[in-house]
């Protein structure tokens, strides 16, 4: 058999891959390569699975912002509950960063779905893992899609200026999506060996919602506006809604520390993820 057309040999040694690391990361880079065909199989695939039976498809990509900005504009204006003013209309201000903050979530719950549900794949088939993420993160970019429209809307009906910082949004929202992503990858272990990861996280994101600045602006004083201010997606959502409207950043120093702990997580707990797959695989065959 002519060599170059000889099946890729995988080699299996009990000694730890964290003990190489460069050679881990060389490994990391030469699967994310390899696994794009694969995920995007499985984005058209999920995608067409999440609108197929639904009679409001893709509309509810954006039905939840627009339904929360709803219920806290007719709060605030009947003066149940009291959330300042803020720099953008009350409803724009609300909307948009309520589908930033869902596009966070969205990324964070990403791997732990993915593996949940390719069990059954995972224990008959060996593949690049990294699949399973590629297309969970290809899905998160499908749903902001949607919402940009959403988005682009609410700019045209508010009348709302652009200024050149907008071409630099990506960027921001980019580094919040890693945010989640890097630590929906250290959870996503847990959450294929144990269920209570899945029941436990929406109790988490919940109040964490509330010490989001994603109905009022951030407090600049106090003991809540600090610690609002060292939640670590505060700097990135609200550096990435700057630059799409005002275009005037508040927290310059505040976004690249965040950016930095994003990255870091993300590297962490992309490397926790291909350590651990083989022993849930081994766990979820047994």
């Amino acid at each position: 058999m002519n060599q170059y057309h000889a099946p890729k040999r995988v080699i299996y040694t009990p000694e730890s891959r964290i003990r190489h690391p460069l050679q881990m990361l060389q490994e990391m880079g030469r699967d994310l390569l390899a696994s794009r065909e694969l995920a995007w199989r499985l984005l058209v695939r999920d995608i067409s699975a999440q609108y197929r039976q639904s009679l409001l498809g893709i509309f509810w990509a954006f039905m939840p912002p627009v339904v929360t900005a709803f219920g806290l504009v007719m709060a605030r204006n009947t003066g149940v509950v009291n959330l300042g003013e803020t720099e953008l209309p009350y409803p724009a201000y609300v909307m948009f960063s309520m589908a930033l903050w869902q596009t966070f979530v969205e990324a964070l719950n990403g791997p732990i779905m993915a593996v949940n549900a390719a069990k059954a794949m995972l224990a008959k088939i060996n593949f690049p893992r990294e699949a399973l993420v590629l297309a969970k993160l290809g899905e998160v970019a499908f749903n902001f899609g949607i919402k940009l429209i959403l988005i682009v809307g609410l700019f045209v009906w508010f009348q709302m200026p652009v200024t050149w910082a907008v071409l630099l949004v990506p960027v921001a929202l980019v580094h919040l999506v890693m945010l989640g992503t890097g630590i929906g990858l250290v959870l996503a272990p847990l959450g294929a060996l144990y269920g209570d990861v899945q029941k436990v996280l929406p109790m988490i994101v919940a109040p964490w919602l509330l010490l989001t600045p994603v109905i009022y602006e951030v407090p600049q004083s106090g003991l809540f506006g600090s610690i609002v201010r060292l939640n670590p997606v505060t700097p990135l959502l609200v550096t990435t809604r700057e630059l799409a409207t005002t275009g005037v950043l508040t927290d310059v120093i505040g976004f690249w520390w965040a950016s930095g702990l994003a990255l870091g997580l993300f590297l962490l707990g992309w490397m926790l993820y291909r350590l651990a797959m083989p022993f849930m695989v081994e766990r979820m065959s047994s």
